[in-house]
Formats: structure tokens, C-alpha cells, sequence
């Protein structure tokens, strides 16, 4: 790093596959922050993307070398990931999160300066009106709701990556050092003073949404189990409700019987009994599967991300670091 002095404010953006909407973001971007009247840098993180998009940012780079850091990961890490690599080259006050795709727009970062001058050290964004597919809502709806009803993680709009961060909550997500998170929850569990404000959405600039209904799926497993063992309980007590309520069946079964005799014409609902008390159990195996996963996942230690160049502050070429 540089001993350059600590800007006020960094954005940080990542960026996949995203060459048709970069020049219009950094047309609308930059005078924004131009106009704030404090100190910023702007931290593009490229997530391996395989069309122009590095080209595009070392460019940016090069027009305005003095408030733009570019970071070059190897290889795609996802979302997240790369979020954290750019936490770790940020050295703002504040941090702020923006996706390329220019769904949140930039001129909505006064919005959330304005909180964060208020005390607030966690600032999360509610979508006024949604530009997403019909599907992309109700989807996201449904992960609001089951966070809700497993965690104690407050947000409106969990999919919204508009957010800011004090300086020190940021520093708490690098030193968690958590293979698999949710950023925005786990910002969430250590900030002290949150808030939401109501942000405008736009439909998306150019170019389709990196994230598919499995994507969707797994970060929200992602969710559940780096933030709660509710799912696990769920699944003891319905596993003890099953367990007595087949140990009574059972019972009925044998008086039965001895009652009335053999009966074969139950045959097929002792079929229906056992497929379902087998579909239980396979659930269960693949929610037991998910954290047993997560815990294979951390404990192997691998780097979370793969550096390749990072340009700004004085830095123009450092490579094969990692994190």
C-alpha cells in the first residue's frame, strides 16, 4: 500500500463482463463523486471477466490515475469475493457498494452519504420501484421472508448491493475471515448504529444479469447457513415429530393386527408412509450436507481470490497475491 492520505470516501464496484455499460457508468459516476466536495477513489475490482471489460477499466485508470485504483483478480471468484478484494484496497472513511450495471444510480450516493454523516455505520438501500423481471421479484421476496423467519438480520431489500460502511465495519468483514458470506448480513451482525434509506432502481443499462435462479438459490443458502442453525432445528423437531408419531403407527399396527388379523389391503399406504418418511430423511441429509460443506470449505483454507494487477496509489503491478 501507499502512505498517500486516507480519502473520505471509497466506491467500490465490481465488475463481470460488463464492457457495454462501463463507459456510460463512468460518464455518470465520476462527476458525481466530482461534485460531493471531499476526497474519494473509486475501486474496480474485475472478476475474471472474458470480454473488454479490464481493457476498459485500465483505461479509466489512466484518465484519472489519481482517485481510481483497479484491481485484476485471476480468475472469477463471484460477487462477494471480489467485494472483499476490494475492501482490502480501499482505504476510505467510508466505503460504498455499487454494481456496473447502473440499477442503482450513482446519483442516489448523496442519499447514503448523508446517513452515514449522521452516525450511522451501516446503511442499507430499499428499491423504490423494481426494473426486474417478474420472477427476479417474487424470487427475491422469498429470500426476504426466509431470512426473515431464520435470522435476526434486519433488511428490507436484501438483494440491493447499494450500501455504505464505516471504515470499522469493514475492517470486522476482513478480519472474519469467512470463506463463504453474505456481505451485507454479516455487515449487519457487527454494526452498531444501521439504517435503511429508499433508494430510485433502474432498469439495467446493457447487457443481462449475472445472476441465474441457482445463483439465487445457493446465495441464499448461503444465507441461511453462515447466519443461522434454525434449519437444523427445524428439521430435529420435525424429524422427533415423525419419529413419534411412526412409533404410534406402529403400535396401531400391532393391535391391529392381532385385532383383526393380516390385512393386505394396506400395503400401498405403508408404500406411501415409507416414501415420505424416506423424502424427509433426503432433505434433511442435504441440509445437514450444506453446512457440513461450509465446514469443509473453510477449514481447507484456500485463498478467497487470486490477485493479478492491481493499478493505483503508486501500485502497477502487483501480482500473484492473494487473500
Amino acid at each position: 500500500m501507499t502512505s498517500t492520505p486516507q480519502p473520505d470516501l471509497s466506491i467500490i464496484i465490481p465488475v463481470y463482463n460488463e464492457q457495454d455499460v462501463l463507459p456510460l457508468l463512468f460518464t455518470r459516476l465520476y462527476p458525481v463523486l466530482d461534485g460531493l466536495g471531499r476526497s474519494y477513489e473509486v475501486v474496480l475490482v474485475d472478476d475474471g471477466s472474458h470480454d473488454r471489460s479490464p481493457g476498459l477499466l485500465r483505461k479509466q485508470y489512466h484518465e484519472r490515475p489519481e482517485v481510481t485504483r483497479v484491481v485484476l483478480l485471476r480468475a472469477n471468484a463471484g460477487q462477494h469475493a471480489a467485494l472483499t478484494a476490494g475492501f482490502e484496497y480501499s482505504q476510505g472513511r467510508y466505503v460504498i457498494t455499487l454494481d456496473a450495471d447502473l440499477q442503482n444510480p450513482p446519483e442516489e450516493i448523496p442519499k447514503l452519504l448523508a446517513a452515514v454523516d449522521k452516525g450511522h455505520d451501516y446503511v442499507g438501500s430499499i428499491r423504490n420501484i423494481r426494473h426486474d423481471s417478474r420472477w427476479r421479484h417474487w424470487a427475491s421476496r422469498a429470500m426476504n421472508w426466509v431470512r426473515e423467519k431464520i435470522t435476526s438480520i434486519q433488511m428490507t431489500d436484501q438483494g440491493c448491493m447499494f450500501r455504505a460502511y464505516d471504515r470499522n465495519i469493514i475492517q470486522a468483514i476482513l478480519d472474519s475471515r469467512e470463506s463463504q458470506t453474505f456481505i451485507p448480513a454479516l455487515a449487519y451482525t457487527f454494526a452498531g448504529n444501521p439504517v435503511e434509506v429508499v433508494v430510485e432502481h433502474e432498469e439495467r443499462a446493457a447487457g443481462q444479469s449475472k445472476y441465474s435462479l441457482f445463483k439465487l438459490i445457493h446465495l441464499n443458502f448461503d444465507l441461511m447457513t453462515s447466519f443461522s442453525i434454525v434449519p437444523l432445528q427445524i428439521f430435529s423437531l420435525i424429524g422427533m415429530g415423525i419419529a413419534v408419531i411412526s412409533f404410534l403407527f406402529v403400535i396401531y399396527l400391532g393391535v391391529r393386527r392381532l385385532m383383526i388379523g393380516p390385512e393386505v389391503e394396506g400395503l400401498f399406504t405403508l408404500f406411501a408412509i415409507a416414501f415420505f418418511l424416506i423424502g424427509i430423511l433426503l432433505f434433511g441429509i442435504g441440509m445437514l450436507g450444506e453446512y457440513i460443506g461450509r465446514i469443509y470449505v473453510q477449514v481447507r483454507q484456500r485463498p478467497r481470490f487470486l490477485i493479478g494487477t492491481v493499478l493505483g496509489a503508486g501500485e502497477s503491478s502487483q501480482d500473484d497475491n492473494d487473500a
